[in-house]
């Protein structure tokens, strides 16, 4: 594959949440991503996200776009954080389906943790993928047609996929890795196409 290099600064992740999102799965990738260079921009249905610490209240977020202006070919990649009440509202927000559909479609990078995955689930796009995820996710996503393991950060081709917030230093370190790969032109995103990072073995 031909190589086709761009700037760690025209590089755009966009953060999609609901009230209830698992703060630190926000802040610490988010974190990484803005120290290696790469723009942010979080993405919801409203000018403020709440965030959470488990069952306690957080900090609120601004919202930089919302998702009835929000389009993937903007974007190079997508963050997915967990939270059991921001997984299961995003999960439903057909906007929000349709965007990590485009972006998939395109080969692009998703970084999903925790509950985050149900909307991969929802979306129909978790069959043929190998994923973690918390836990309880682990019937959705075989039900769904993926190969559920338990490590802390599996990478499936243009995937990244963590089970909590304390496997976010090596979920920031696979994300960081696919962004490179996705710079330099080398990413091999096909589904299913397993890289061997971070899996069994």
């Amino acid at each position: 594959m031909a190589s086709n290099p761009q700037s760690t600064q025209s590089m755009k992740v966009a953060i999609l949440v609901t009230d209830g999102f698992e703060q630190i799965e926000l802040t610490g990738p988010k974190d990484a991503l803005e120290q290696n260079g790469y723009q942010t921009v979080i993405v919801s249905q409203k000018p403020t996200v709440q965030g959470f610490h488990h069952f306690d209240r957080g900090t609120e977020f601004d919202v930089d776009l919302t998702f009835d202006r929000v389009d993937a070919k903007d974007f190079d990649a997508v963050l997915l954080p967990g939270g059991v009440m921001n997984g299961d509202q995003l999960r439903v927000i057909p906007e929000a389906q349709r965007f990590v559909r485009d972006m998939d479609d395109d080969g692009k990078p998703i970084f999903v943790i925790c509950h985050g995955g149900w909307i991969l689930v929802s979306a129909g796009l978790v069959d043929g993928r190998t994923m973690t995820s918390w836990p309880t996710l682990r019937d959705d996503i075989i039900n769904a047609g993926g190969d559920w393991i338990d490590k802390d950060a599996v990478v499936d081709g243009n995937w990244v996929s963590s089970r909590k917030p304390d496997d976010i230093p090596a979920f920031n370190q696979k994300m960081l890795d696919l962004l490179r790969q996705k710079q330099a032109g080398t990413l091999q995103a096909r589904r299913g196409g397993q890289q061997g990072i971070g899996l069994a073995g």
